[in-house]
């Protein structure tokens, strides 16, 4: 049979047992010491104050601002966007649906084979984070300085792709339409289509 362990009984620790050091206080410091610290609270009250009345006055934001996404157009109006998704698979918060679609001759939306036929933010989860701007191989994606996205419904805060599209300017036609004559998607990827090209207008 083997030796029984003797149970450990704990030790009683006294007060005296813990170490002890003597802190010194020096007491409170001098009058014109604390009159330094007074000058940096009183000199704050003559400088001008950072407040404007908002939203009657707005400050506007930095260049680099995280604002509003954007969907973005080549020169001809055709859409930027190729429906890869990867600005979905970069999002960390799974704000971003997005769903390609092939391009037709009789329906072409974007320069190449694909296009982005269903885009969603949700901005109950974006973080405005940026990835999915970096992500994007295109260009097609980026972020505006609008920051006012507050709305009445959570219905409101999921941005479609027709909301987040950029209007079209001057030179551009309304998708869809064919490419540019003489160009390929390699010509749009690279900007040298500067415009639309008048056998473009299928309006006319």
């Amino acid at each position: 049979m083997p030796d029984q362990i003797e149970p450990i009984t704990p030790r009683e620790i006294s007060v005296n047992d813990v170490p002890f050091a003597q802190v010194e206080q020096n007491g409170p410091k001098g009058f014109f010491d604390q009159l330094k610290g007074f000058w940096v609270t009183f000199a704050t009250m003559f400088k001008k104050v950072n407040t404007v009345q908002y939203p009657e006055v707005k400050e506007p934001t930095a260049e680099r601002f995280h604002g509003r996404h954007q969907l973005n157009r080549h020169e001809d109006g055709l859409e930027k966007c190729i429906g890869c998704e990867l600005c979905a698979w970069a999002c960390p918060a799974d704000a971003i649906l997005v769903e390609g679609d092939n391009n037709t001759e009789e329906n072409r939306m974007s320069p190449g084979e694909r296009y982005g036929k269903v885009y969603q933010i949700n901005y109950l989860r974006c973080i405005f984070c940026g990835l999915c701007i970096e992500a994007c191989p295109t260009r097609a994606l980026t972020m505006t300085n609008e920051y006012e996205l507050a709305d009445e419904t959570r219905e409101k805060l999921i941005f479609e792709k027709g909301d987040l599209l950029a209007p079209l300017t001057q030179g551009m036609l309304m998708p869809p339409h064919p490419m540019y004559p003489g160009m390929d998607d390699s010509n749009y990827y690279r900007g040298e289509v500067k415009g639309s090209h008048p056998s473009q207008d299928i309006n006319k």
